[in-house]
């Protein structure tokens, strides 16, 4: 996958860790994300669910054994539509 892709890719089910955010108390919460809508993303962590405004963060995502930055303003909007994006 090419990282311009990351935005068509279904990103539920990844291992995600924010790498930067405008609230500094979310840096590095790590997690699996479970859920996702127009605007927001929850990881479930070691400590329970976070949800994150997309906007206002960076997140690292694993895929297979790669890590990708992801501005999260990319992905905003609905998984179906990014698709078309």
């Amino acid at each position: 996958m090419k990282f311009k892709d990351i935005v068509k890719h279904e990103i539920i089910g990844l291992q995600a860790r924010i790498a930067d955010s405008k609230n500094k108390a979310n840096l590095g919460v790590e997690g699996k994300i479970i859920d996702e809508t127009k605007s927001t993303i929850t990881i479930k962590t070691k400590k329970g669910r976070k949800m994150l405004f997309k906007n206002n963060i960076k997140i690292e995502l694993k895929i297979d054994s790669r890590k990708i930055l992801v501005d999260g303003s990319r992905l905003a909007g609905r998984p179906e539509e990014r698709i078309n994006k």
